[in-house]
């Protein structure tokens, strides 16, 4: 393998560097989102757990120790929002109907913002395990162009004239698609994983406004 790929064409060369550098990237973006995911998961089971079991102080401070979940950021900022306006409004921690939707916006940015994070190197894995297989194949049919010429210019066409060209060029169909491979499967994966993390994210948010709206109803 380390053979033909030294025989090869400039093009050939060019197109097997461009699939390893893609292949490394994709397997960094693997490596830190399979982190990040383990990271958010633990830290969300941690924080629900005491969002369940304590007061809401008691559960703002896990909350500020579970930095990778998007449910504690969530919370974290929710919870920062309402006793900023009761301390600027100088309420005795009555909450109005007013203030709440000033905190639910701001958990709804801070929802856009985690998704977006858990989003993020996603796309690059779809777009490595969609083109890495066109450009190995790009570096195989100028490899096989390569060869005919080789063929024409020996004037036979026998295996040991064929063969050798042949094979250079099919190293690059081989390099996209182990390229390509591993991306897809990790971009299927981390996008079931993602898409698991969102549904709590949005229910979280849901049950979160409805506990607010209930305190200002009572006050009301």
């Amino acid at each position: 393998m380390l053979e033909l790929i030294l025989e090869a064409g400039w093009v050939a060369k060019l197109v097997l560097l461009v699939l390893f550098v893609a292949s490394v990237a994709s397997w960094a973006v693997i490596a830190f989102k399979w982190i990040e995911y383990r990271r958010a998961e633990a830290d969300t089971e941690d924080f629900l757990e005491a969002y369940i079991e304590r007061p809401p102080e008691g559960a703002f401070d896990v909350a500020k120790r579970c930095g990778g979940s998007p449910l504690a950021a969530m919370y974290a900022a929710g919870y920062r929002e309402l006793a900023q306006l009761l301390k600027l409004q100088g309420t005795d921690g009555d909450v109005t109907l007013e203030q709440v939707e000033l905190v639910l916006r701001r958990v709804r940015w801070v929802k856009t913002s985690e998704a977006h994070r858990l989003e993020r190197g996603l796309a690059f894995l779809a777009t490595t395990g969609s083109s890495a297989p066109f450009i190995g194949l790009f570096g195989t049919v100028i490899g096989i162009m390569s060869a005919f010429q080789d063929i024409g210019a020996a004037g036979s066409a026998s295996l040991a004239v064929v063969a050798p060209g042949i094979a250079e060029a099919l190293v690059a169909t081989a390099a996209g698609l182990a390229a390509a491979i591993p991306a897809v499967i990790a971009y299927n994966y981390a996008n079931a994983r993602m898409v698991q993390m969102l549904e709590r994210i949005e229910d979280f948010q849901l049950e979160q406004g409805e506990a607010l709206r209930q305190a200002a109803s009572r006050v009301q």
